[in-house]
């Protein structure tokens, strides 16, 4: 156990003397190039990626988007979870639960879900699963 704990750490040190390396030399580039080293690290410096920056996750998430029409819909299960969400904004759930889908590797998904619908509809409960496993077989 001991072993494994100090190639753990080891690891650790290395992993850390490549980072330490890398911010070096960036550093000694600026140096060298001056604002020019941007072009060493950007790929498209003089392009409008600061203007555009978000544009493609605001505009083109379609997760989001339905999860929102999904929440506002009859389905049973949004019904369900609309009653129990009482004065609560759908908004902020439908943003957790599309980050939680998104971010979450496939195995984790359900425990995710499990863990935002706990929070804001304030329950544990057996039916908290039925919805849990409704979403997550909807849109994964």
């Amino acid at each position: 156990m001991l072993n494994q704990t100090e190639m753990n750490s080891i690891t650790q040190v290395d992993e850390f003397a490549e980072l330490l390396a890398a911010a070096r030399k960036m550093q000694q580039d600026w140096l060298e190039c001056g604002v020019n080293y941007v072009h060493l690290y950007v790929e498209d410096a003089d392009g409008d990626w600061l203007e555009t920056w978000g544009n493609d996750e605001i505009l083109g998430n379609s997760l989001l988007d339905s999860i929102k029409e999904f929440l506002i819909s009859n389905d049973d299960v949004a019904v369900k979870i609309r009653y129990r969400l009482g004065d609560q904004p759908l908004f902020e759930l439908a943003v957790d639960l599309e980050e939680c889908l998104r971010i979450s590797r496939e195995e984790e998904t359900p425990s995710a879900v499990r863990d935002i619908l706990a929070r804001y509809l304030h329950t544990c409960d057996l039916e908290l699963s039925d919805l849990v496993s409704s979403l997550v077989t909807r849109f994964l």
